[in-house]
């Protein structure tokens, strides 16, 4: 099949997704149904027609206007397709028409997997960078979601691909003996903590009695941990002592560090134990799974690494909670040395988007989850290079 024909289907696939994303950033942080009622206006409630809802098309005939009520169709409808469709696009160059990524020889080889998770990884970036942009917050069931894809993905993988190749070229997250134990205990102490949690035993962090509903995201304002509304609709600190709210965290995640430590402990110093988890291990689905379990953890460990150590620095709250579960989700997908990589691009990615806040707008917050998906779609695209300096420094 010629490649302009692929590249016209990939294309449209991906503005057709951006299509359902504008659904996903507009009604899931005001708690509506992705999937009843169909399309409508915004402002005057009419339904939205096929022939109205073609994406980029649509938006171009109705010159940005509501057919109905002469509404302004947000641009932000148009970019979120067009960007949609050429990431997609531009990953399927990389991955299948160049040398970028060398383990991926095409779809017959397994590669198509690799690529659809990465293009659901995507997805959820840019709906979540988008809601982060207008509103400061990042959904936790996007997260949940991607991290979900990259259990599955990563389990399912080795019954697609061949083990070897996917070691070889680290196509997907694969557990060691050691990673695997981990991973196990991490799990069993994140189970824990979240009983503490439900009983009680721990309290949340930054709790408020103040309601966050869709009236507050419908004017475009989100009420962040510390803020509670004033009359006329400002935003007022509430007071919070916030090195002890992150002192909270510290010991919901104490658990989690423990049973971690506890069962590698027992996986090396106990020879039946060990015996029994190495030939489990070695099962390609279990490495699979728990790969990509280490992953999230590790993801999620090195952003709330630095949402501690920065509160306690500094005595304000250092990075959002949205952050850790948008990292761990990539880090089930890519696994846990890129992501750990992407955590340290994004910064770079951020500074000229920080210096026009701090000149032009006043304020040093930036909305973080947009540059750590930029970071994340930079790792895959320079996955092998990235794994072969890893290989060098570790002397392979």
């Amino acid at each position: 099949m010629p490649d302009w024909i692929w590249l016209v289907f990939i294309f449209a696939f991906g503005c057709c997704v951006g299509s359902f994303l504008n659904v996903v950033i507009y009604r899931l942080p005001r708690e509506k149904s992705l999937i009843k009622p169909a399309s409508f206006c915004p402002q005057c409630g009419k339904h939205i027609r096929f022939y109205d809802n073609i994406p980029l098309v649509s938006w171009l005939c109705l010159r940005a206007k509501c057919r109905y009520c002469k509404s302004p169709i947000s641009v932000r409808y148009f970019l979120v397709e067009l960007l949609t469709g050429l990431v997609f696009t531009a990953l399927f160059i990389i991955y299948f028409r160049t040398d970028l990524r060398e383990g991926i020889a095409g779809f017959g080889h397994g590669g198509w997997l690799v690529y659809l998770l990465h293009i659901a990884l995507l997805s959820a970036l840019i709906a979540a960078s988008a809601i982060d942009l207008q509103l400061w917050v990042i959904p936790l069931s996007i997260c949940w979601f991607a991290t979900a894809v990259g259990f599955v993905g990563s389990s399912l993988g080795a019954c697609m691909i061949e083990p070897s190749l996917i070691q070889a070229y680290s196509l997907l997250p694969v557990a060691s003996l050691s990673t695997g134990a981990l991973a196990v205990g991490a799990a069993a102490g994140l189970g824990i903590s979240l009983l503490f949690l439900a009983y009680g035993l721990l309290k949340r962090s930054y709790e408020t009695d103040v309601p966050q509903g869709a009236d507050n995201l419908g004017s475009e304002t989100e009420l962040k941990p510390g803020q509670a509304p004033k009359a006329g609709g400002e935003m007022q600190e509430t007071p919070f002592d916030h090195r002890r709210e992150i002192l909270k965290e510290v010991v919901f995640l104490l658990p989690i560090i423990a049973c971690s430590l506890v069962i590698l402990w027992v996986v090396r110093e106990n020879t039946v134990v060990g015996n029994l988890w190495g030939r489990l291990i070695q099962r390609p689905v279990m490495a699979g799974l728990l790969g990509s379990v280490w992953g999230y953890f590790v993801g999620c460990a090195i952003v709330w690494a630095t949402r501690v150590l920065g509160t306690l620095a500094f005595g304000k709250e250092a990075m959002g909670l949205g952050d850790v579960h948008l990292m761990g989700a990539a880090g089930a997908v890519i696994g846990p040395v890129p992501v750990v990589v992407a955590f340290f691009v994004a910064p770079f990615l951020g500074l000229a988007w920080a210096a026009f806040q701090m000149f032009f707008r006043k304020t040093r917050q930036i909305p973080y989850g947009p540059f750590l998906s930029l970071g994340i779609f930079a790792v895959m695209i320079l996955h092998d290079w990235i794994y072969n300096y890893w290989a060098l420094l570790r002397g392979y």
